[in-house]
């Protein structure tokens, strides 16, 4: 027993070292998927005072919990579970957070080494289960007496690299072996480990500071991390360049880490139109293009308005069509392509990039603007050109047209939806678009607005997860929350749905119900299937009354009857402060139609 007794309060101790390091690193919120074998982790944290813990049944829901908490506040959650099949449903959030550049920890149980390669049951093998996508894995092992001391530096290191540079998910391989609860005196918390934790002035927090196995770590807090500044000679030869283009555009995709208006301001300085897709934080200020899908989609217009210089902050445009205008093929060279990317990415799918440029990107376009005002070079701030105007000019008369069209009677659905939101909510909304025709109807109708804050899981793009993630958005940002989903993006996550009323968040989820997947009809299968096999194989309508499975779930569904309604109703929603779903019906066998409306009105109103 006495041998026993050491072993529980060495493991203990171990965990709490850990939860104390993870806090010292500014962890403030864990996601905990109920199991037996994360015992020892699980109540760690919830007896940790400085700990938020969120109980989701589903793993998938709760790593996805985890990944929007680190969205909406930009510090790591902890995401936790027990052995065996539990650690694999956090694989699709993982990867999401790998390629979105969102800080995640994932702390998975796994069962002692002397049950590996047993049969015994809820066993894999977890060793690196998430490959590549991780930016570092632990496996600290079975604690005992002389090693409870290290597991606080490994919650530094882990909070260091899933804030990265860049950014994203850690794994933490937490071998546990059974008796899993603490012994009486830890319970009873007399040990000498809770009254001197770890990193609070205990010898354990002085060798927690210096590291373990000669790994220079320091605790989160101390931790110092300085913008890399851009040097004067880069300033210089890249603002030389920006001004010897006579037809350059500025782009921005997700992940700008930099306010709107820094970009927006470049855009001015420069005298250049700025393209931002809907996700990027910068469709703002008098430069900003919030049409360039429809204008890029006339021919005319497409080849009368080929830059010779594109400046990209961030990943590309959503917009396929923009993307392959800009960075395509024209006779003679094609136009110089800069990327500035702050994590040394090369988001370049098309392969038009000719120069990156390693830099946060607000610092960068915030000395370019300073030496374009003052240093350097004679024109403080570039007069309109012709180039520019005509850009402007087809942005006003292309902004009417997909307004009134929107506007009508005959056209309805997402389009207007993902407009309407972008217009009407108010100031300070945090707002969350899914994947497949959400974002792209953001991108293609939403006019140019500062005030609002948008998310998307772009980093692989999956409709997965996205109503954990925007409860998650919600809980780390603090602020009101709006998610708009469609309908399959909605079915695919309703266990996130499960507690979500009790989260303490004010969020509603905007469901455009179309009965399946409109995205398809848009691509080449809707060409080549007959009706009933389209139908069959990529429409997929599921029947359901979404407004009474949202009822099912614990959480109030709200139908509304017209498209036009969805503003008023989500704002009401807002005002009351709880979590609901509001579901708007529309009808994706006419949804192609309702887009060439959108791009003819266009067309009509910038063909001479």
């Amino acid at each position: 027993m006495a041998g026993s007794n050491a072993h529980r309060d060495a493991q203990t101790g171990a965990m709490r070292a850990l939860v104390a390091g993870l806090v010292a690193g500014g962890v403030r919120h864990a996601v905990v998927a109920p199991g037996s074998r994360s015992t020892p982790i699980t109540l760690e944290l919830a007896r940790h005072g400085a700990i938020d813990v969120s109980v989701v049944l589903d793993e998938r829901s709760a790593a996805f919990r985890a990944l929007g908490i680190g969205r909406g506040s930009g510090q790591p959650a902890v995401a936790v579970c027990t052995s065996g099949s539990a650690a694999a449903h956090f694989h699709p959030a993982v990867l999401e957070a790998s390629h979105g550049r969102v800080p995640l920890i994932v702390a998975t149980a796994d069962r002692p080494p002397e049950l590996q390669d047993t049969g015994a049951g809820q066993t894999i093998d977890q060793s690196k289960l998430y490959g590549n996508a991780v930016r570092w894995f632990a496996a600290p092992g079975i604690a005992d007496a002389a090693t409870i001391s290290t597991f606080a530096p490994i919650a530094a290191r882990a909070v260091a690299a899933a804030l990265g540079p860049p950014a994203g998910p850690v794994h933490l391989n937490l071998a546990l072996r059974e008796p899993l609860v603490p012994t009486q005196d830890w319970l009873a918390g007399d040990s000498p480990a809770r009254d001197s934790p770890a990193g609070e002035g205990s010898a354990d927090g002085e060798r927690a500071r210096e590291g373990a196995a000669g790994d220079a770590v320091v605790l989160g807090p101390s931790t110092v991390r300085e913008p890399v500044v851009p040097g004067d000679d880069l300033v210089a030869d890249l603002a030389g360049e920006l001004l010897a283009a006579e037809r350059g555009l500025i782009v921005a995709g997700w992940g700008v880490d930099a306010p709107g208006g820094v970009i927006s301001a470049l855009a001015r300085d420069l005298g250049w139109p700025l393209l931002a897709d809907a996700i990027s934080g910068c469709r703002v200020g008098p430069n900003a293009v919030s049409t360039y899908e429809a204008l890029l989609r006339i021919p005319r217009f497409a080849d009368e308005h080929r830059p010779d210089l594109v400046l990209q902050f961030g990943a590309p445009l959503t917009s396929r069509t923009a993307m392959n205008v800009l960075g395509g093929p024209v006779p003679g060279d094609g136009p110089q392509h800069v990327i500035v990317d702050p994590d040394q990415s090369w988001l370049d799918p098309a392969r038009a990039a000719t120069k990156r440029i390693v830099a946060p990107a607000g610092a960068l376009a915030g000395r370019l603007s300073l030496r374009l005002g003052g240093g350097g070079f004679s024109a403080a701030k570039v007069p309109p050109s012709q180039w520019l105007a005509g850009w402007l000019d087809a942005e006003r008369r292309a902004r009417r047209a997909i307004d009134s069209t929107l506007d009508s009677d005959e056209v309805a659905g997402g389009a207007r939806v993902a407009r309407d939101l972008a217009v009407g909510l108010p100031d300070g909304v945090q707002l969350l678009v899914a994947s497949s025709m959400p974002v792209r109807e953001l991108e293609w109708f939403a006019p140019a607005r500062a005030g609002l804050t948008v998310h998307a899981n772009r980093g692989v793009n999956g409709i997965d997860g996205l109503v954990s993630t925007a409860i998650g958005i919600a809980q780390g940002s603090g602020q009101p929350t709006v998610a708009l989903l469609g309908d399959l993006a909605f079915l695919h996550d309703t266990n996130g749905l499960l507690g979500a009323a009790s989260a303490g968040v004010n969020l509603t989820l905007v469901v455009v119900d179309d009965d399946g997947g409109a995205i398809f009809s848009f691509l080449p299968q809707a060409q080549v299937c007959s009706e009933d096999e389209f139908e069959w194989l990529f429409g997929t309508p599921h029947g359901l009354d979404l407004a009474a499975v949202a009822d099912a779930h614990g959480v109030e569904g709200v139908p509304v009857a017209r498209v036009g309604e969805v503003v008023e109703t989500v704002r009401r929603s807002l005002a009351v402060g709880d979590v609901r779903v509001v579901v708007a019906r529309a009808d994706r066998h006419v949804t192609v139609a309702h887009h060439r409306a959108l791009w003819d009105a266009v067309a009509d109103a910038i063909t001479p």
